[in-house]
C-alpha cells in the first residue's frame, strides 16, 4: 500500500429503477464518535417494527472491522457454485435484526475495513474493491454518492420507514465537500436530521451548539430536533441547558434516553467497547485474548463473556499473560501478519508457548487460526508489504494470503461432540498442510457438501478454524466448556440478544415520544 495511488479500480455496480419511494425516512447524526447513534437506531428500529411498521436500517459509509455476512451481493457466482455473498457492517446487521429481517448490502454499501492507521479494505455493496490509503479515498469517495444514493432508494422502496445512521460528527465542515454520509447526503437524499448528544461524556451543551454554530444555513434548517443521550440522575438538574440550547440553536428538544444497562447484552460496533469491564466476575475458568491492533469480529467471544463460569479478560498492551489463565483465544484479525508482530512485540508469543508446555489450551478463530500454523504468507502484498511472517508453530499448517474472499453462512458440527454449530466465514487466506489431517468441524454448505474445517493438535489442546460465531451454538458451548473445566448455564443466547432488543425497545418508548419522532421522518 502506498500513498500516492489507490490500489483499486472504481467500477460501481448497475444501479436500477426501483418504483416510487414509499419510504418516509429520519436520519440520526452525532456530535461525535460512540455517542451512542448506532444503539438508538437499533432500539428506534425494534420500537417501529412492534408496532407493525415496516421498517429498514441505513449507514451509507461505515468503518468497523466488525462485520457480517448477507444473503445478497453484486459479486458474480463463484467456481464452486455456492450462492455470492456480501458483507456490511456488524452494526447495521444487528439493525437488521432488529427490523426482524435478513441484512443486506444496501444497508451499509460502503464498508472501511482499517488495515493499517492510514488505510483501509473498501467494500462497496458487499464486494472487495481493494486496499486504499485514508487520503486517495478521501479524495475518491464522492465517486461512490450513485451507489449510496441507489441503496438508500432500494429500500425506501421497500420499508414504511428508512432510518439512517450518520458517521462520527456531522459537523466535521471540511469534509462536506465529499461526505457520503452525514449533511451532504442528507441534501441528495432530502432526507431531515436529528442531531444526538452523548451526556455521558459531558460538553453536551457545547457539543450541540457548537455543531449548530459550524454548520451552515441550509443544514442548520435541515435538523429537526436533537435528543440527550446516556442520561443518569436528576434531569432537572440539566434542564436549564435544554432551554439554553434551544434558544441558540433554535432546534426542538425531542428528548433524553436514559442509560440503558442492558447494552452489554448486545454486540458492540467497534473495538472501543472492549474497554468496558468483563460481563462476569467470580468464575471459574480464565479465558483471556489479546488485544490485537487490528481485532476483528470480536463478538465472537460475546457468548462466552456472557456465561457466568467463564471470566473473560482483554490483554492489553504491556501486560503479560496472567498465570491463572485456562484458556487463550486468538480473535480475527484485519491483518494477520501485522498482529503476530504485535504478538512478539508484547512478548505474548513467549507467554503463549509456555502457556501451551504447561497443559494450557489456545483456541485461534479465522485470523487468530492463521497464527496457529508455521508461517502466514502475503505475496501479493493485500495486507501490508509483500512477504511472510512466522507463526506460532503450534499447528502443521501455513497460510497465503489471496485475492479472492470467501463469504458465506455455514451450518454444521463439531467432530467431537456432535453437537451442531452455525456461522460464518470472512477471509482471505488458504491453509494447507498435514495438520488438516485432524479438522475440527464438519461443515455443509448451502449446496448440502460436507467438507473439514479447521484443525486440532495432537493433544486436543490447540484448536482453530474459519467459522465465525461458533460459540453461539448453546449446545456445542456447553460442551466445549465442560472439556475446558467449566459448568455452562442454562443459557440461550440467541433469546438474550433478542430479549434485549426488546428491553431496548421498550426502554426508548419509555423516553422518547415516538410519534412525535415519526411525524419528524419525511
Amino acid at each position: 500500500m502506498t500513498d500516492s495511488a489507490p490500489s483499486i479500480r472504481l467500477e460501481l455496480p448497475s444501479l436500477g429503477r426501483h418504483g416510487p419511494r414509499r419510504a418516509r425516512a429520519l436520519m440520526i447524526q452525532g456530535t461525535a464518535s460512540d455517542v451512542g447513534k448506532s444503539l438508538l437506531v437499533a432500539g428506534l428500529c425494534r420500537a417501529y417494527t412492534k408496532r407493525g411498521l415496516s421498517v429498514r436500517p441505513f449507514k451509507a459509509q461505515n468503518m468497523s472491522n466488525n462485520a457480517a455476512v448477507t444473503a445478497d451481493s453484486d459479486l458474480p457466482p463463484g467456481p464452486d457454485g455456492e450462492p455470492p455473498r456480501g458483507e456490511i457492517g456488524r452494526a447495521q446487521a444487528l439493525q437488521a435484526r432488529a427490523c426482524r429481517v435478513p441484512p443486506s448490502i444496501h444497508m451499509n454499501p460502503v464498508l472501511l475495513k482499517p488495515q493499517t492507521n492510514v488505510g483501509s479494505q473498501v467494500v462497496l455493496r458487499g464486494r472487495v474493491l481493494g486496499n486504499c490509503p485514508a487520503r486517495v479515498y478521501h479524495e475518491m469517495r464522492q465517486g461512490l454518492m450513485p451507489a449510496v444514493l441507489d441503496s438508500f432508494e432500494r429500500l425506501c422502496a421497500e420499508a414504511d420507514l428508512v432510518l439512517v445512521e450518520g458517521a462520527g460528527s456531522g459537523a466535521e465542515i471540511y469534509l462536506r465537500h465529499c461526505d457520503i454520509t452525514n449533511m451532504h447526503f442528507a441534501e441528495r437524499a432530502g432526507v431531515p436530521v436529528v442531531v444526538v448528544g452523548d451526556l455521558d461524556k459531558g460538553g453536551t451543551m457545547a457539543a450541540l451548539v457548537g455543531t449548530w454554530r459550524l454548520l451552515d444555513q441550509a443544514d442548520r434548517d435541515r435538523v429537526v430536533g436533537y435528543i440527550v443521550n446516556k442520561f443518569r440522575g436528576d434531569f432537572s438538574l440539566f434542564e436549564p441547558a435544554c432551554h439554553t440550547i434551544t434558544a441558540i440553536t433554535g432546534w426542538p428538544f425531542l428528548g433524553v434516553v436514559r442509560w440503558f444497562e442492558g447494552a452489554s447484552r448486545l454486540p458492540a460496533e467497534d473495538s472501543l467497547a472492549l474497554a468496558r469491564p468483563a460481563a462476569t466476575t467470580g468464575g471459574t475458568l480464565n479465558v483471556v485474548i489479546p488485544r490485537l491492533s487490528r481485532v476483528a469480529n470480536f463478538d465472537d467471544m460475546d457468548p462466552l463473556s456472557a456465561e457466568p463460569a467463564v471470566n473473560l479478560r482483554w490483554l492489553e498492551s504491556g501486560q503479560a499473560l496472567p498465570a491463572t489463565t485456562d484458556v487463550v483465544i486468538l480473535p480475527g484479525s484485519k491483518a494477520t501478519r501485522a498482529d503476530l508482530e504485535v504478538l512478539r512485540r508484547e512478548g505474548w508469543d513467549i507467554d503463549i508457548l509456555a502457556h501451551v508446555r504447561r497443559g494450557g489450551r489456545v483456541v485461534g478463530l479465522c485470523g487468530g487460526y492463521q497464527m496457529l500454523g508455521r508461517v502466514v504468507r502475503d505475496p501479493l502484498g493485500l495486507e501490508g508489504a509483500p512477504g511472510e511472517t512466522p507463526g506460532l508453530g503450534l499447528l502443521d499448517l501455513e497460510t497465503e494470503i489471496g485475492p479472492d474472499k470467501r463469504l458465506t453462512e455455514i451450518a454444521g458440527r463439531d467432530r467431537r461432540s456432535g453437537c451442531p454449530i452455525r456461522g460464518y466465514e470472512m477471509h482471505m487466506g488458504r491453509t494447507t498442510g498435514p495438520g488438516l489431517e485432524r479438522p475440527w468441524l464438519m461443515l455443509e454448505d448451502s449446496l448440502g457438501r460436507v467438507r473439514p474445517e479447521g484443525a486440532i493438535s495432537a493433544d486436543g489442546r490447540v484448536m482453530g478454524g474459519y467459522l465465525h460465531g461458533i460459540f453461539a451454538a448453546d449446545a456445542f458451548r456447553a460442551h466445549w466448556l465442560e472439556q475446558v473445566g467449566a459448568q455452562a448455564a442454562r443459557l440461550d443466547f440467541e433469546a438474550r440478544i433478542e430479549s434485549a432488543l426488546d428491553d431496548l425497545a421498550d426502554h426508548i418508548e419509555g423516553c422518547l415520544d415516538l410519534d412525535a419522532l415519526l411525524a419528524l421522518a419525511r
